[in-house]
């Protein structure tokens, strides 16, 4: 995208002065990015107030943006059946590259280096009429295997193992699909049975990978070393000749019904990034609580740039979208094949 387009580059971006934070809300009427250290992430150490531009983007700049910081939003706004503001919550920038979990106090953005050595590993683009698909869960798929090593079972480095490979190449697959590697956490519901959700199609961040599918070693050294990891998963599959298609949840997100816990689209702007009525119910097609409006620009931008990322940044070779018709709903909830994000971009679902 360029700089023409009013929803270029959200996200935080790097600057000759430290770096730049853009993040999309009509609904807001204040907006403070407050950064942390990595070492201590309860401790603010800068709290920028952010400005807003006629496209109702908001932007903070500071030399504290930059690599290894954390950071979370503090957003306010009108009172009403169809919002969620509340200024005293810390929520996750959407467009966060990594994660970080907080005990006790929610979850921080992360700015991550995103270099990776790519040397000349390239995508494979197996012919559609000879592709051999295989469907597989990045945890599961290791986890009981003697030939991967033990701090490497139920991980991204153990799916690409040389004997994770070995296996898929002698079963005569060409593409590995994953059942979903973003950033995901358990449902309400599941946590008060005691339960966790094992598959993943409950989406905490979509740009950032799912922490917990690292080793231990890369969990240990934070965001920077879990995308590295999956990022390296992708290129050895790729060297072996096997395509990467993940499975992506844009449908929904884990903050579930109205009443559920509010982690970054809520609290951002409930009204913009959710579908509704008039009294503040969610229009619930899928199922989980919540559906994503996407007969606005930014939500549906935002899925875009997420795939882009994932695509052009981290290699995967393609997509599977669960619920995909979701994605092609507008205001009344009609189906449209051909809705483009903004004037700007020619890509259409």
């Amino acid at each position: 995208m360029t700089s023409g387009d009013a929803l270029h580059d959200l996200g935080v971006r790097a600057t000759a002065e430290g770096g730049r934070l853009r993040v999309w809300s009509h609904s807001a009427t204040s907006m403070r990015c407050e950064v942390y250290d990595a070492a201590d992430a309860a401790w603010s150490i800068a709290s920028i107030e952010m400005t807003r531009d006629a496209h109702d983007v908001w932007t903070a700049e500071s030399p504290e943006l930059r690599t290894g910081r954390l950071y979370a939003l503090r957003v306010d706004g009108p009172t009403g059946p169809n919002h969620a503001f509340d200024r005293r919550r810390r929520l996750l920038d959407p467009y966060a590259r990594g994660l970080v979990r907080v005990p006790g106090d929610g979850w921080r953005s992360a700015i991550v280096d995103g270099g990776f050595d790519w040397g000349s590993s390239s995508k494979p683009r197996i012919p559609m009429d000879r592709t051999v698909l295989y469907e597989t869960h990045v945890r599961g798929f290791s986890r009981r295997n003697p030939d991967v090593p033990p701090e490497l079972r139920g991980t991204y480095a153990g799916l690409a193992h040389e004997s994770s490979i070995a296996y898929l190449r002698d079963l005569g697959v060409t593409t590995v699909e994953l059942l979903p590697v973003h950033a995901f956490v358990p449902e309400q519901r599941l946590l008060a049975q005691g339960l966790t959700n094992y598959w993943g199609y409950n989406t905490l961040g979509f740009f950032a990978p799912h922490a917990a599918y690292a080793s231990p070693a890369a969990q240990a050294a934070g965001p920077d070393a879990v995308l590295r990891e999956c990022k390296g998963m992708v290129k050895l599959l790729h060297e072996a000749g096997l395509e990467v298609v993940l499975d992506v949840v844009y449908n929904h997100t884990a903050e579930e019904g109205p009443n559920g816990p509010v982690y970054h689209l809520r609290g951002i702007d409930n009204a913009g990034y959710y579908r509704q009525d008039a009294h503040g119910a969610y229009v619930d097609s899928t199922g989980c609580g919540n559906t994503v409006y996407y007969g606005g620009r930014a939500p549906v931008r935002m899925a875009l740039d997420s795939m882009r990322y994932w695509a052009d940044e981290v290699g995967v070779d393609g997509f599977r979208l669960d619920l995909a018709t979701s994605l092609g709903r507008g205001d009344h909830g009609g189906y449209s094949p051909t809705t483009r994000c903004c004037a700007a971009c020619s890509t259409t679902r």
